[in-house]
């Protein structure tokens, strides 16, 4: 009898546990559920707020576009693009909020680029007290055109939305980049007809940092015909040296790299086996585009200008000519020195080339070439369209020039300007001062700064 009803008390005990277990999974559950669907909630209310921006900036967009179109002074033309360009850009920020990848709105992305980029660099004219050009002028009436297809088709995804005939929890479902796979053909016609805005806009040219010609923007200096991977393993023993090379591997082809290179791993004679150079070649050309071999530097033995001269015959050996140091650092017993191009008597800051120097023996530890390779070409007809002392009438007049010159400088859109280079000083404070050689406008001011680790402009 005793044990009958031991038997049941640990019966009754497991079935209380059972029940007990099966409410806190309830209620856990329960709890899960109500925690997502608040989630899922805040996530869509706030989707919800970032499309209701963007229809409200793409609007603020379209109407600035059209007021620049008929504007006719560069006061208000600069005050009315200048409002284009904050809206562009705060439209980008809400429409990079949106549950969508980045692909499937390239061009309204692209677009919405343009007008910012493209509103910035008018309004610059205009503030310089410059018409705009009937071409120019053309260019803002076309964007205004886009403008409105787009904000007409965002207030009818807007109203979609609102009504319940699309969802975000649709969007949100899609695993990959392809989100049309993965919702409803509502869902998909709706987005695709953002792109449809811009089946036929092939972007803007002009001196931007969205323009067309300089997103596909030609590599110069990357000259010649394609190469193999034994081809480019040649160069870059040639490169280093065969007789300080003790063994050669490969590291195949870079392709998704601004310059696609063959790359490779040196074991130098009498190096540790551990520490490799590293040897990037290009597959256009067989240019070398970087070389690097790192090492403890104990102490510095060269003075500045010796391991400068030991970088510059670096060079010349290496078949890059007339190149001038202009600035440069010193870290670990490193110096790593900028060299830009000289054309006649012009240098071209755009073509740089990055020399690094053993501090100890004047060993060359690397070479980056970039710039160089990005830029570099013959310039015709580099004739300034104002003279040195026109130009000199627009610097400070507290300025004591201590050298001065002509300069090709690369501007924040990929393209360049020539000046004139002004080096001098106010209250001890060492200025670069780039004066536009077209126009006579203040183009740049660079701060120097001199300290025992090199110089650095700001």
């Amino acid at each position: 009898m005793k044990k009958n009803f031991k038997n049941y008390l640990n019966y009754k005990s497991v079935r209380i546990i059972i029940i007990v277990g099966i409410l806190l999974l309830t209620v856990l559950c329960a709890v899960i559920y109500y925690e997502n669907n608040k989630y899922v909630q805040v996530s869509e209310n706030m989707y919800n707020h970032s499309l209701n921006e963007l229809v409200n900036y793409v609007q603020n967009v379209e109407s600035y576009l059209a007021k620049s179109v008929i504007s006719t002074t560069p006061e208000h033309g600069a005050e009315t693009l200048t409002n284009v360009w904050r809206e562009a850009n705060l439209a980008q920020v809400y429409l990079s909020q949106l549950p969508i990848s980045n692909n499937e709105l390239q061009n309204t992305q692209k677009f919405l680029n343009q007008v910012s980029d493209y509103s910035y660099t008018l309004s610059r004219k205009n503030i310089y007290n410059e018409a705009l050009t009937q071409d120019e002028l053309n260019n803002l009436n076309n964007l205004y055109n886009y403008s409105v297809e787009l904000e007409n088709t965002l207030v009818q995804l807007s109203a979609d939305m609102d009504s319940g005939r699309i969802s975000w929890s649709e969007l949100t479902k899609s695993k990959n980049n392809v989100f049309a796979q993965q919702v409803s053909n509502i869902s998909q016609d709706s987005f695709s007809n953002l792109e449809e805005n811009f089946h036929e806009y092939s972007g803007l040219i002009y001196d931007g940092a969205y323009s067309e010609h300089l997103t596909n923007q030609e590599k110069k200096g990357l000259t010649g015909n394609e190469i193999d991977e034994e081809q480019a393993k040649n160069i870059a023993k040639e490169f280093v040296g065969e007789d300080k090379i003790e063994e050669v591997s490969s590291n195949g082809l870079s392709e998704n790299t601004d310059i696609q290179t063959y790359d490779f791993w040196i074991t130098v004679k009498n190096g540790d086996k551990n520490n490799k150079a590293n040897v990037s070649v290009s597959k256009i050309g067989g240019h070398i585009v970087l070389g690097e071999y790192n090492r403890d530097i104990n102490a510095e033995v060269l003075k500045d200008e010796e391991a400068v001269n030991t970088a510059k015959e670096f060079l010349n050996s290496r078949n890059f000519f007339n190149m001038v140091e202009t600035y440069y650092t010193k870290q670990n017993g490193i110096m790593t020195i900028n060299f830009a191009y000289k054309q006649e008597n012009v240098i071209i800051y755009s073509d740089l080339i990055k020399v690094k120097v053993a501090m100890d023996n004047g060993e060359i530890l690397g070479i980056e070439t970039t710039g160089y390779l990005n830029s570099h070409y013959k310039r015709e007809n580099i004739i300034p369209k104002i003279t040195k002392e026109e130009a000199k009438q627009n610097l400070n007049k507290n300025l004591n020039i201590q050298s001065e010159g002509l300069a090709i400088i690369p501007t924040e859109y990929k393209t360049e300007v020539l000046c004139y280079e002004f080096k001098g000083k106010v209250d001890n404070k060492d200025y670069i001062v780039y004066i536009n050689a077209e126009n006579g406008r203040e183009q740049d001011i660079l701060l120097v700064v001199n300290s025992e680790e090199g110089t650095l402009t700001m």
